[in-house]
């Protein structure tokens, strides 16, 4: 078998060897070399598993089974009759116990192996050029085989699946960089991809909000001035005109609040600052006329680093929700816990429902009819609150209000400079 065929035999196997690695193994198999016809993937019960049509239904070729120390072996058979001798590549799937053998080649020239005899009796300067040659083409096989096995798993990789990765010699040497850096590109390749992916979810879910509550007061704007239209002579101009405003600020609303949880999902920069929870409760209460007082119990030095807008919109929808709902009053809580910052709204309303308390978070939620439009909302307000704080690393979830109602509780850590102040305070003097 003149070198190249010797070549192509263990390109072949390669191919095949990494196609049953990725579960991707065709029953009969193509050969995707012209010149290697003699294809067989065989079990280590020796059973064959897939075959080339030249081979199919016919035993293994050979007994030869490579060892996980010396997973290629060349092999020069004659034990299949009407075949004759077989000159074929023999390699291992994986180095697992278990692991399938490949074997691929092409049927021997008659007579090659006697005129190779024949010329290094005859000729032994030609035998030792040839023995020279042959050490020379096994050690540069072996070098180069793991190269060869991550150009293999390269070009069977698919772009859809990118969490497949190169086998990665041990050691250090140049090859084992090669793998490890390929390996690296595949990672961020698939974390790029994971990210675009997110963000077009982002844009499906932006648009999909949009157009399904856009949609309503966009309906009941056009319904009135059709009818004015239609019936200019009996239409009330000044109620006309504090419907259609109520509608456009509706609108306007809806489509603030869409833009801010965009933002906050897409990840948008904006400058954090260490900010006193308390400080902003108090600015937050005392810029809102409320419906009812609001009792406030606020720790101390309770620090973040967080954007200080956002955090006053958090407190700001919370308390939107709790005035919307409360009979009597609305208490607001700062304190610590642990390495957390603990912001809690409570009310003494009505209360959430255990099966609704992770449902009222997602965006145009309403429980009921006392949480419908008619009270002002528009449906966002807690799943910005839940971005936001999930966006500083923290969590927000319902409880029960000891007052009845319905009780939110929002965990920020503490920054930094607060947990080593906690943390000086607590030490012994």
């Amino acid at each position: 078998m003149a070198k190249t065929e010797w070549l192509e035999a263990r390109q072949e196997s390669t191919l095949v060897a990494a196609a049953d690695r990725l579960g991707r193994l065709e029953d009969p198999i193509k050969p995707d070399l012209t010149g290697v016809t003699l294809i067989q993937v065989v079990a280590p019960d020796h059973r064959v598993v897939a075959a080339s049509p030249a081979v199919r239904g016919l035993p293994p070729l050979t007994t030869v089974w490579p060892s996980p120390a010396d997973p290629e072996q060349d092999v020069r058979t004659c034990a299949h009759q009407h075949l004759g001798c077989v000159n074929l590549a023999a390699q291992r799937v994986s180095n697992a116990a278990d692991s399938n053998v490949v074997y691929a080649g092409d049927p021997a020239p008659a007579g090659s192996i006697t005129g190779v005899i024949d010329s290094i009796f005859v000729i032994q300067g030609i035998a030792l050029i040839l023995l020279a040659v042959a050490m020379t083409w096994k050690v540069t096989g072996r070098t180069l085989r793991p190269v060869e096995a991550i150009r293999a798993e390269l070009a069977a990789i698919n772009v859809n699946d990118l969490s497949t990765r190169v086998p990665q010699p041990v050691g250090n040497d140049e090859i084992a960089r090669l793998a490890h850096t390929v390996n690296g590109t595949l990672t961020r390749l698939e974390h790029a991809k994971d990210q675009m992916e997110q963000a077009l979810n982002h844009q499906r879910q932006f648009a999909a909000d949009a157009s399904h509550e856009l949609r309503t007061p966009v309906a009941g704007l056009r319904a009135q001035l059709e009818e004015a239209q239609l019936h200019p002579e009996d239409t009330d101009l000044k109620q006309l005109l504090n419907y259609s405003l109520r509608d456009v600020d509706r609108l306007q609303a809806i489509i603030t609040d869409l833009l801010l949880l965009e933002r906050v999902n897409t990840g948008t920069p904006q400058s954090r600052t260490l900010v006193d929870l308390a400080e902003i409760v108090r600015a937050e209460v005392a810029r809102r006329p409320g419906r009812f007082p609001v009792r406030l119990d606020l720790a101390p030095d309770v620090t973040i680093d967080a954007v200080r807008t956002q955090i006053g919109r958090v407190l700001g929808n919370l308390l939107d929700n709790a005035e919307r709902h409360a009979r009597r009053s609305v208490s607001v809580t700062v304190r610590r816990e642990g390495d957390t910052a603990e912001l809690i709204v409570d009310d003494d309303g009505d209360g959430i429902a255990m099966e609704d308390r992770e449902r009222i978070f997602q965006r145009f939620t309403r429980l009921d009819a006392a949480r419908s439009r008619d009270r002002g909302g528009t449906g966002l307000g807690l799943a910005i609150a839940r971005d936001i704080i999930e966006t500083h690393g923290g969590t927000i979830v319902a409880a029960t209000s000891p007052a009845g109602g319905a009780r939110f509780i929002g965990r920020i850590p503490l920054a930094k400079s607060s947990q080593a102040g906690r943390s000086r305070t607590a030490s012994p003097a």
